[in-house]
């Protein structure tokens, strides 16, 4: 206790923290316990009698950002900000840029690539900042090492298996010419090569098909491989970040950050009976982030400044569900289709409250290109908001979701799964396969990997024998009965550590710990989407008149 008054006594007299220092804060952590983990300093702010600091962790998501007191910092360590290097222009007269050891790394990796690449014209976009997803299987891949690469989209691999076996193997031929199968990207780790894979259109090879033959009760000495990820992976696949798509695209340009936006601004939402704290920040209107509580209506989500100003709202506001189609009822679960163009201050609305804890989308307020698709839960008093999904009317990439929300009262309780699992089911309705926009947020890509993991387990799991021979499966097959992207459904089977390679042939092998964990996982999943009570007719929104 002495040296924490030192330590305040010291940031109150000799040493002033400014904006960008670096030094350890103290937190709890999960289990309750004291930790200091490096933090920066965002913003200082003044009240009579001392000063806060808002603080960032680093290598912790940004939700976890705080205002502190002094008593929490630890001045035996503090980091100032680096001072600015001159640095000469193009007519010669000195210049300064601030000297970040991210920016010099990332200058010299983007020289390298382009060194690499042909020469373009045009501005140089800038590579947004953005932690790399770590993959474990990755690491035990060498550049060094060739191994068989994987079947392209056009050949099919067919699977037969055993029924009723706990341990079941998967094998698939190989090609004869192998690819390697890692490399490396600009930020430095190992990467593995994506083989090109044809357009959606399947196209029957006859004998090029590659066979999958299952085998039971195998322990075979093989080398492990490891697949090509899909677009489960946070990054380009070149390794360059692409520019955000001017059709709709939700994907936040991460270069165009600033100390404001970096920042929370509002600090507790009232809706309904609950009370939300913001994770992010968003671009509500400037004079109402300086209250305590910002007040929405749970119908309609406006905003307003004061509980007296919403009880005079609600006297007015006639909704008592989101407006649009209600397409699917069981229950008391309710999904509307809201489309942005026809519903404009509604979708507006939802995207206001939605950045709130969503960190990695960006927001536009042009909502025509966009449908919503809004979970409910209905009592006596109307239908209560549980999350959304929004999708592109038109998308060019087959995705079938661009945001993705559970509100955080209804986290943890199955929701997430089920706007998921409603998203797919749309897509089959469609006769599509769909992925969603990348990048996932980590509670997203928690989720999708869970749900994707299931509903593939599932499948291979109830494959059952037909005249004594064992049932076959391509992997497109799986695809089309799941509406899932082909690319997810290899980076789920990479995720899952199935896949091994054996005397020519892929493997996949379904242990017994992984088949129990799946069977006490589904017994916990209560809420599944009836495609009986889905009543949902696709439009071309190819024809503009229907926008």
């Amino acid at each position: 206790m002495r040296w924490r008054c030192s330590v305040t006594k010291m940031a109150d007299s000799s040493v002033e923290i400014i904006e960008g220092c670096r030094l350890p804060v103290l937190r709890k952590n999960q289990e309750n316990e004291d930790e200091w983990p490096l933090a920066e300093i965002l913003s200082v702010k003044d009240i009579p009698g001392r000063k806060l600091y808002y603080v960032h962790y680093i290598d912790f998501n940004k939700r976890l950002d705080e205002w502190v007191t002094p008593d929490r910092l630890d001045l035996k360590k503090l980091q100032f900000p680096k001072k600015e290097a001159k640095t000469p222009t193009k007519n010669g007269l000195p210049g300064s840029r601030p000297s970040s050891p991210e920016r010099d790394v990332r200058k010299s990796l983007d020289l390298n690539v382009q060194s690499a690449s042909a020469p373009s014209r045009g501005k140089t976009l800038p590579t947004p900042k953005r932690k790399a997803e770590s993959v474990s299987l990755a690491t035990q891949v060498t550049a060094a090492t060739p191994v068989p690469s994987l079947p392209s989209s056009a050949e099919a691999s067919q699977a037969s298996v055993y029924p009723a076996m706990r341990d079941t193997s998967f094998s698939i031929k190989s090609r004869e010419e192998h690819e390697p199968l890692a490399s490396l990207t600009t930020n430095g780790t190992a990467r593995r090569l994506i083989p090109s894979q044809p357009g959606r259109k399947r196209k029957n090879c006859g004998g090029t098909d590659e066979m999958v033959k299952v085998f039971q009760n195998n322990n075979p000495r093989c080398s492990t491989v490891y697949l090509p990820p899909g677009e489960d992976s946070q990054d380009s696949s070149d390794g360059i970040p692409s520019a955000p798509r001017m059709t709709g695209s939700l994907v936040s340009d991460r270069s165009h950050d600033d100390i404001v936006t970096r920042m929370k601004n509002i600090d507790c939402i009232e809706l309904g009976r609950h009370r939300l704290k913001p994770w992010y920040f968003s671009p509500y209107p400037q004079e109402l982030t300086t209250l305590p509580i910002l007040y929405l209506c749970e119908f309609c989500l406006k905003y307003l400044k004061s509980l007296k100003c919403l009880q005079r709202h609600l006297t007015k506001c006639n909704l008592r569900h989101p407006p649009g189609n209600e397409i699917y009822r069981k229950g008391t679960i309710s999904f509307f289709e809201i489309d942005g163009r026809k519903n404009k201050t509604y979708s507006q609305n939802l995207c206001l409250l939605a950045k709130c804890f969503l960190d990695h989308k960006t927001l536009y307020y042009d909502t025509d290109p966009f449908l919503f698709y809004v979970m409910t839960e209905y009592d006596s008093k109307g239908f209560h908001i549980v999350g959304y999904f929004s999708k592109e009317k038109e998308s060019t990439e087959d995705y079938n979701v661009a945001c993705i929300l559970t509100l955080p009262p209804y986290q943890r309780r199955g929701y997430g799964k089920l706007l998921i699992e409603f998203s797919y089911e749309l897509s089959k309705v469609e006769g599509k396969t769909g992925t969603p926009e990348k990048p996932l947020s980590d509670l997203g890509l928690l989720s999708y990997r869970s749900y994707w993991s299931q509903t593939i387990l599932e499948i291979l799991m109830n494959l059952k024998s037909e005249n004594g021979e064992r049932p076959q499966i391509t992997i497109n097959e799986i695809s089309e009965i799941t509406s899932v992207k082909k690319e997810d459904v290899i980076s789920t089977l990479q995720y899952l550590n199935l896949i091994n390679y054996y005397k020519g042939q892929y493997i996949l092998t379904l242990s017994e710990d992984i088949v129990e964990g799946h069977e006490r996982a589904m017994q916990k999943r209560h809420l599944r989407i009836d495609p009986k009570c889905l009543h949902f007719t696709p439009k071309d929104w190819s024809k503009r008149g229907k926008w």
